[in-house]
């Protein structure tokens, strides 16, 4: 697939979003509304572990961190702020920050891709069980309290020009979606520039990168800072949606399920991850009302299929069939030409020598 093609794909998927963002909270109910919000939050997450994985070579069991973070450190800001526009760059702000300091030890002690996975997730547990830890009033960061396994309440977004008129869900609906938009641009842009090219070589072949001259850790710590930022908005999202940030959060559960995702919808490309994310999140929630099927083993079955049987994911097998479809049918009607041709030529010469 070209550069030129995947640029209309991307374009076409941009307008349908936008599309969904204005027709959806004018169809669905105010529950449904509030649940693709959340499915939102995690289709941005998604796309965060998707950049990193899929154009990186960067395999994080640690995204959730970042995620978590961003709600936490959203919601203590929020709090102490008491308006949610300063809150929400915080949130990015301190995601980032945390990521470029994990990436730099990280990637310049030429730390192994198994022992990065290790300990993005050693990272990922040690914030659960430290938050589960902070229950007691002497918890506390400013006036927010941190709640432990309770949780902290959320404070919903606001105008930017006025912290009293707080927004609706279908109004954090419509931000959900517009930060999942800008995030796919952004995202979709990165990856067409020097940079995104640069990464995609070193997730290719690291040797031959950094004999080009490339610092290749640079430019891994660089894609995992933007990564934890875009995890953080979407934790900002998520904690927005369902009015409240826990613990859980961190949990190992979140962790697989991020990888899942990915692994789902195709590395490599960045609509795979969103749509991987949507269509596993509404399918859990539908396995959550029966008593027959245990999610856990659901996922574990689905993970196991498309590692065995459609290891690229569905978007990179889908693409892949269809490009040969489309091949199959140019060089039918290139043959298909190219026999009427010779009739023509055939029944030329049969009257030529008629005529003789």
């Amino acid at each position: 697939m070209s550069w030129n093609r995947e640029n209309k794909w991307r374009a076409g998927l941009v307008v349908l979003g936008v599309i969904f963002l204005f027709a959806a909270p004018n169809v669905f109910q105010l529950f449904t509304i509030i649940n693709m919000t959340t499915a939102i939050a995690f289709a941005i997450l998604a796309l965060s572990l998707g950049l990193i994985w899929g154009y990186g070579g960067i395999l994080c069991f640690g995204q959730t961190a970042f995620f978590g973070l961003g709600a936490y450190a959203y919601t203590v800001a929020a709090i102490n702020f008491g308006g949610s526009t300063w809150a929400i760059l915080v949130a990015i702000l301190v995601a980032m920050l945390v990521a470029a300091v994990l990436g730099y030890f990280v990637f310049y002690g030429r730390v192994s891709d198994v022992y990065l996975a290790v300990i993005t997730l050693t990272v990922t547990l040690i914030l659960y069980s430290l938050m589960r830890r902070t229950s007691g009033p002497e918890y506390k960061i400013g006036k927010s309290l941190l709640g432990g396994f309770n949780g902290i309440t959320s404070p919903p977004l606001n105008m930017p020009w006025d912290t009293s008129q707080f927004l609706f869900p279908e109004h954090v609906f419509y931000v959900a979606m517009a930060a999942l938009i800008l995030a796919y641009i952004l995202c979709s842009w990165l990856v067409q520039t020097h940079f995104g090219r640069v990464s995609v070589a070193i997730r290719e072949n690291e040797l031959r990168a950094e004999l080009l001259g490339y610092d290749i850790r640079l430019y891994k710590m660089a894609l995992f800072t933007v990564g934890g930022g875009i995890a953080a908005v979407a934790g900002v999202v998520f904690c927005n949606g369902v009015g409240r940030v826990t613990p859980d959060v961190f949990n190992l559960y979140n962790t697989a399920l991020t990888i899942i995702w990915v692994i789902v919808g195709g590395r490599g490309t960045l609509i795979g991850p969103v749509l991987g994310a949507i269509l596993l999140f509404y399918l859990t929630s539908s396995l959550g009302t029966q008593a027959v099927l245990n999610n856990n083993l659901v996922l574990g079955a689905i993970l196991i299929l498309f590692v065995l049987l459609v290891p690229k994911g569905i978007v990179p097998s889908f693409t892949e069939w269809w490009d040969n479809r489309r091949a199959l049918r140019t060089s039918r009607r290139k043959e298909v030409r190219m026999r009427r041709r010779r009739s023509r030529l055939a029944a030329a010469n049969g009257e030529a020598g008629d005529e003789r």
